[in-house]
């Protein structure tokens, strides 16, 4: 086989590719490369421009931190993007000619621009943008910073967000600002955030959404709203029946869609596209028929001639584009496919071409172009073409099973340099969520450990989405039920299937809700030899108060109301009750600034398994939040996973020489 084996180092290599804008003449598409650095040990992200009709990529900003968010104005002649490279940590909007020179700052807010892109108005003489207001900010004498901080007066139950810390005092809002500068015009106010702001196409209206009743902290429910873009009262447009987000303008301006669903506390449903009056009124569903999530990374674009909308769904692993009517009556139709995930789009204003990113599962992210039906598609860049020439990733190969009526989808990743005369040791890799699910896209994770040597076996159990809502929705209430069973039914197909598997070496791992299973996998069975859980939860009765959003998720997940209503369930569906049962030595990591997942269900595991004289160790990453394993420090990433490969080296390949 040409090529090396992965090992974590190449995170260093790789450079992501995220964001993709065709221009509006589809002639040029502005996209975002990120790559990570050990030495400044922090990402560097910065705006490429790459031709349709073929050519070298070139890099178009040169900020030396975060250059990202990048937006065409409608003439093609101006780019906006955002970037911090004057305020570390807090991004401004900049603006600069579309054929290169000078960038110009031309905002200047305390907190930083957050929430997203730019969004430009239809005339390109104002751009929209989200930015967070008030809150403690850090003295600038150097005497007062030694001093102690003022107490922070919480009064509603949404206080903190894993990632951004403390929120409750600078609520994000809506703001315009001349492309020119200037001093911006704030639209919203309040407690409440306000996000994802769109432009009516007379440019007179700003849409966004919040939630503005009393109790707006009890649910995930929101809605679109209204606002003249030169401030004044707000109008709501929806009828606050579940979460809503990226909303936008129809070309006509008559209409306005979004994204959402209508069960305000509930995980799993799945996301779909609805169109509304500006008027108000009720919404109409237009992806119905499609019993598939609208994913909720990318967002949805317009075509050309206004008569579609063009969104990414979740679909048995895969991430493709399908295409609606936006006036319904038609069911969606799909554009682009494959064994594929496409993770941004866009849509050429003038000439209908589609640009977007794709990975599968032995390439990481680049750039393609199709025509505006979807077809002839064809990859504009190459950006990690000598990473690629080097290694030597592992292909998934996807299997099936049955389980209690249900078709389940489990994939084997085998080791680099395989030999089918050898037995190896596998890991049992256990998604999040639980409604997430594992993709065809490229995962530096799981390549890095058959790069080592394992097995890697993944399933998609129920819970898991792009399997339809009732799949979804089946381990609500049941958690450690059905999607554990489907798990370990998973384990034995794979070990049935593949005699290279040495089912008395087997290790299990997961993140969030993988680290939970994993922490019920090892507290129900003692089949593993080794186990490692991470961000997880070991006793959900805490996470309730504890986690940023547990007071709205583990309810809705409980199937069944809070602690005081069900406290059965907590108790029962927590790996910490069954603690004497582990036998599986345990490496537990977490994030000391975890607030989905908080350490302190780490700690009372650690805790539990040392009294019980069982064989654990508690890793520790401080700074870092509850996705850190994909977005944390780089070399916090590279320390985690060499500490992973350790431990599972010394547990399920060392005495396996021995012996």
């Amino acid at each position: 086989m040409a090529g090396r084996a992965i090992v974590p180092e190449d995170l260093l290599r790789m450079r992501g590719v995220t964001d993709p804008q065709i221009a509006p003449d589809g002639e040029r598409v502005a996209v975002v490369v990120t790559q990570a650095s050990v030495e400044s040990d922090e990402y560097s992200s910065s705006i490429w421009v790459v031709p349709t009709a073929g050519g070298p990529p070139r890099r178009f900003t040169a900020g030396p931190r975060r250059d990202h968010g990048p937006r065409w104005s409608p003439d093609g002649r101006r780019l906006a993007f955002l970037s911090d490279r004057d305020s570390k940590g807090k991004p401004q909007v900049y603006v600069m000619p579309s054929d290169g020179g000078e960038a110009t700052r031309i905002s200047n807010v305390e907190n930083g621009v957050a929430g997203g892109a730019p969004v430009w108005s239809p005339d390109g003489q104002r751009l929209a943008f989200v930015a967070r207001v008030g809150g403690w900010q850090e003295p600038k004498d150097e005497k007062e910073r030694g001093k102690s901080r003022p107490a922070r007066v919480i009064t509603t139950a949404t206080y903190k967000f894993d990632g951004e810390g403390f929120t409750h005092d600078r609520p994000t809002q809506i703001f315009v600002i001349s492309a020119d500068g200037g001093e911006p015009r704030q639209l919203t106010y309040g407690d409440v955030p306000a996000f994802w702001p769109a432009w009516s196409p007379d440019g007179r209206d700003v849409a966004f959404v919040s939630d503005r009743r009393p109790n707006w902290d009890d649910d995930w429910a929101a809605d679109v709203f209204v606002v003249s873009a030169d401030g004044g009262d707000l109008r709501r447009v929806t009828d606050t029946a579940g979460p809503v987000w990226q909303p936008m303008f129809s070309p006509d301006g008559r209409t306005i869609v979004y994204v959402g669903h209508r069960y305000p506390a509930d995980d799993g449903r799945n996301a779909h596209l609805f169109a509304v009056s500006v008027d108000g009124g009720p919404s109409m569903c237009l992806t119905e028929p499609l019993d598939r999530p609208v994913w909720d990374f990318a967002r949805p674009v317009w075509s050309a001639d206004g008569e579609w909308i063009l969104f990414v769904a979740r679909d048995r692993a895969a991430y493709p584009l399908y295409r609606v009517r936006a006036k319904g009556a038609e069911p969606p139709a799909l554009v682009i496919g494959g064994e594929q995930c496409i993770a941004g789009v866009s849509v050429a204003r003038e000439t209908g071409h589609i640009a977007f990113v794709a990975t599968d599962p032995t390439s990481p992210a680049e750039v393609f172009v199709a025509k505006p039906d979807g077809t002839a598609a064809r990859p504009v860049t190459e950006l990690n073409r000598e990473l690629k020439a080097d290694i030597a990733p592992s292909r998934p190969e996807r299997f099936t099973y049955r389980r209690e009526g249900l078709q389940i989808d489990g994939w084997v990743l085998r080791p680099v340099d395989f030999d089918a005369q050898r037995r190896y040791p596998a890991l049992l890799w256990i998604h999040g969520g639980p409604h997430r699910e594992f993709g065809a896209y490229y995962s530096h994770e799981l390549q890095v450990y058959a790069g080592a040597g394992y097995v890697v076996v993944y399933t998609n159990p129920r819970g898991s989405q792009g399997y339809g809502e009732a799949f979804s929705r089946a381990c609500v209430g049941d958690w450690g039920g059905g999607d554990f069973g489907d798990i370990m039914a998973g384990v034995d197909e794979a070990l049935r299937r593949y005699p290279f598997i040495d089912g008395d070496r087997l290790g299990v791992i997961g993140i969030s809700y993988g680290g939970y299973m994993t922490n019920w996998t090892i507290t129900h069975t003692t089949r593993f030899k080794a186990a490692c859980s991470e961000g997880s939860i070991s006793n959900i009765h805490t996470q309730f108060g504890t986690s940023d959003i547990g007071h709205i998720w583990n309810v809705g997940e409980s199937g069944g109301g809070p602690p005081w209503e069900n406290p059965g369930w907590y108790v029962e569906r927590s790996p910490l009750t069954y603690v004497r049962n582990v036998e599986t030595p345990l490496l537990l990591i977490h994030a000391e600034d975890d607030l989905r997942c908080p350490i302190d269900q780490a700690e009372q595991l650690f805790i539990a398994l040392k009294k019980l004289r069982k064989e654990v160790t508690f890793v520790r990453f401080a700074g870092e939040s509850h996705t850190f394993s994909a977005f944390g420090r780089p070399r916090h990433r590279l320390e985690r996973q060499r500490i992973i490969l350790d431990w599972f080296e010394r547990h399920l390949t060392a005495g396996a020489r021995a012996r």
